[in-house]
This record gives C-alpha cells, structure tokens and sequence, in this order.
C-alpha cells in the first residue's frame, strides 16, 4: 500500500528547487545503497519530502518504487528507521556539525550548531527503530 501523493504546494523557482534536491537525494540515497558511509534512508526521506511538495508524479513513483518505496513506506506508516540509519544519520550529523564548528568563528554559531545537532539526534533517536530485513 502506498501513501497517497499529497498536492503540491511550492510554485515557481521553489518548486524546481525541490525537484533538484530531491533528484539529488535520490541519487545519494541510491549510492548510499553500495557506499556503507553514505546513509540511504535519511536521503530517501527528504527526496520524498521535497517531491511531495513539488511533484505528485515523482512522489508516487518513488513511494511506489519496489526497492526504494520501503525504506519511505516504513518510516510513513510509522513502522521505524532502520538502526544503520540512525546510527548514520546521527554520525555524519555530528561530523559535519565538528568540522563546521572548527571552520566557524563565530561564537553564538558554534553554540547553536551543537544545540540543532543535540535536537535532531533526539528527534531521531526517539523514532522507533525497524527491526532488520532478512
């Protein structure tokens, strides 16, 4: 069963915005598929996000799609994130907010990208884990 594609909202230079973006985590997610450092499902859920604003063709085609529909039907249908996804997320997360911290000089800059990065780990920490495919 797939989710229905909800209407578009984003119109004009936004709506291509999200269509490039999307694309884009399509293929990172589909690279991540090979790549174990790259994480598949965090990039399949934004692709899904974007395109559900942007596109109810592509949103259904990926929802619908045999290998890729399941890792977004899980997390829509409330059944979890895989814990190699977490763990991915939570990771790469984390590395990005360290070296953008060491980059960054401004102070209240370096206190709020740890703080963000503190919610969002929780925030996914909290979403059920799925339990493995065999």
């Amino acid at each position: 069963m797939t989710a229905p594609a909800p209407r578009p909202r984003a119109r004009g230079w936004l709506r291509y915005l999200l269509l490039g973006v999307g694309w884009l985590s399509v293929a990172l997610g589909i690279i991540g598929i090979f790549l174990p450092v790259l994480p598949t499902t965090p990039f399949l859920l934004l692709a899904a996000a974007c395109f559900a604003r942007s596109s109810p063709r592509f949103y259904a085609w990926l929802v619908g799609h045999p290998r890729l529909g399941p890792w977004i039907r899980d997390y829509l249908e409330g059944r979890g994130i895989p814990l190699k996804a977490k763990v991915y997320a939570i990771g790469l997360m984390w590395i990005s907010i360290g070296v953008s911290c060491w980059f960054i000089s401004l102070p209240w800059v370096r206190i709020l990208l740890p703080v963000c990065a503190l919610l969002v780990s929780l925030w996914i920490a909290r979403q059920p884990t799925l339990p493995p495919r065999h």
